[in-house]
């Protein structure tokens, strides 16, 4: 086993165990004690994968939305903040987008079952993106190994950020802090914040989505602090083709 791996390894069992996110009050979602077994090396080669949730669509006038006090508005240039790739090389937002317009998705953590979804449904639908020019790119503050996995297990085909101090989430204005609260239900729930970010600032994304041309310019944009929420593939590739950036 290589030390990529064995790095790894206590995160696979983590991103197993996790069936739900941190929930708000009435959220029935099963805990890890009900879930599927996690696989061992008792009873299987391979852990089994993180369970994913469906997130709900916003209703048609509430996409392209941002939530008071988040994100970047249309029109505005972005910073030119830099994340790490899964080696931990710096990487520029400015050197991805200066190659074509890119979809910068902001996402809560591996181990979040509701953006297991998303970033499914960003792989999935790549081709689409392909065909109109546009790369998507997903940011969190997991660290590079934590973002590795996530990376690995869904096959992604498109650059995975780690932004495990929060610049760039503090940058696009969807930083959300994890309250005592909070912070004490998802780890009755096996979800170790610090454990995925390497870090002890509690801080995660609000989803967000950000639609940026290859001048830095946000074209489209949506954020929504209710995790379960997520514009479908259908709503954002009908906003991208709105912006007539396909082929620019």
């Amino acid at each position: 086993m290589n030390r990529s791996l064995e790095r790894a390894m206590p995160l696979l069992g983590s991103l197993a165990l996790i069936t739900g996110c941190s929930k708000p009050a009435g959220d029935t979602a099963a805990s890890p004690a009900t879930s599927a077994p996690m696989a061992t090396a008792s009873t299987s080669s391979a852990p089994v994968a993180p369970r994913m949730k469906e997130t709900t669509a916003p209703p048609a006038d509430r996409v392209g939305v941002l939530a008071p006090g988040t994100g970047i508005p249309v029109g505005e240039k972005v910073p030119d903040v830099h994340g790490r790739d899964l080696d931990g090389k710096d990487v520029a937002l400015s050197s991805l987008y200066a190659k074509g317009p890119v979809l910068l998705a902001f996402y809560r953590g591996g181990w979040c079952p509701y953006c297991n979804s998303e970033i499914h449904a960003l792989t999935s639908a790549y081709p689409d993106y392909q065909k109109r020019g546009v790369t998507p790119v997903t940011v969190s503050v997991d660290t590079p190994d934590a973002e590795a996995k996530t990376k690995a297990t869904y096959a992604i085909p498109f650059p995975v950020l780690s932004d495990s101090d929060a610049t760039m989430l503090a940058a696009f204005h969807v930083v959300k802090k994890v309250d005592g609260d909070e912070l004490a239900k998802m780890k009755s729930f096996g979800v170790d914040l610090e454990g995925y970010s390497g870090k002890t600032h509690h801080e995660i994304a609000i989803p967000a989505l950000f639609l940026i041309d290859r001048t830095g310019v946000v074209r489209w944009a949506h954020s929504d602090p209710e995790f379960k929420v997520r514009p479908s593939t259908a709503q954002i590739l009908a906003a991208i083709d709105a912006t007539k950036l396909a082929g620019k």
